[in-house]
């Protein structure tokens, strides 16, 4: 069988082809990476205004009337009914890796291994840009909608003094653990390692803010919507990470084309 001349043989595919690939492709022809990399940040904090903006209009949904937001005094009566010195001391210590301080160290120093192993600062720049979109989402939420906490008298000490909705706990938890998730999940080969660890990262996110409610400092729908936020934000995150790789690898392969063509004539 004659050879194929090398300026003809089929190039390899390109993940994600069809129209979306093609436009994808013509971006990359367009843009340069770092031109690339602000596109991707500017379109990920639309993203995250337009959450935050719709963070009011949800809160109306599940507040009104009987609805979900009629499980929030029920729940809340349930857990204070089931509290007991020993579980309430340990729900206030888990509940302090997933605060302010924990929660970013923690993901920070899971993030900076995946990174020094891998070689790459990606997976830092991953939670940067996740941390930041969830903790914007949080201050954003709470200065629109101003919703109280639950009474003092049904919470556990040390009270907080900011507005409920959403719960910044669920919120940056559940956006990291994702996110972390995520990263790990792109390094690992055996389906049975990923599982345990996409259901790791979900019972630690679910955990935390069940913890909220658990101590009287969320409604059950602060922690709902909160998740929500969450998993829509990284969603924002991941697709924008998708598209970034896609658009670099059409552009590479795009550059190897032309450096062959050129060679060849």
């Amino acid at each position: 069988m004659p050879e194929v001349p090398r300026q003809q043989q089929p190039q390899p595919a390109v993940p994600g082809g069809g129209p979306v690939h093609r436009g994808l492709a013509h971006l990359a022809d367009r843009l340069r990476p770092r031109s690339l990399a602000a596109v991707t940040l500017l379109v990920g904090l639309a993203a995250c205004a337009l959450f935050t903006a719709g963070a009011g209009a949800v809160y109306d949904q599940v507040t009104e009337g009987d609805g979900l937001a009629g499980l929030d005094r029920p729940v809340l009566a349930e857990m204070v009914r089931d509290r007991t010195p020993g579980v309430t001391s340990a729900v206030r210590a888990y509940t302090d890796v997933g605060g302010p301080v924990g929660m970013p160290v923690l993901a920070t120093v899971v993030l900076a291994l995946v990174a020094w192993r891998r070689r790459s600062v990606e997976p830092l720049l991953l939670g940067v840009a996740t941390a930041a979109g969830s903790l914007l989402m949080t201050l954003v939420g709470k200065a629109q909608v101003e919703r109280l906490r639950p009474p003092t008298i049904d919470a556990v000490p040390p009270f907080e003094t900011s507005f409920s909705f959403p719960s910044g706990h669920s919120l940056n938890s559940m956006a990291l653990a994702a996110i972390t998730a995520y990263v790990l999940v792109r390094g690992q080969h055996r389906t049975g390692t990923r599982v345990v660890t996409v259901v790791l990262a979900g019972v630690f996110a679910v955990t935390m803010g069940l913890s909220r409610v658990y101590l009287g400092h969320h409604w059950l729908t602060d922690v709902l919507v909160a998740w929500a936020l969450a998993l829509a934000w990284v969603a924002v995150v991941v697709t924008a990470h998708r598209w970034y790789l896609t658009t670099a690898f059409a552009g590479r392969r795009r550059e190897r084309h032309d450096r062959l063509r050129r060679s060849t004539t």
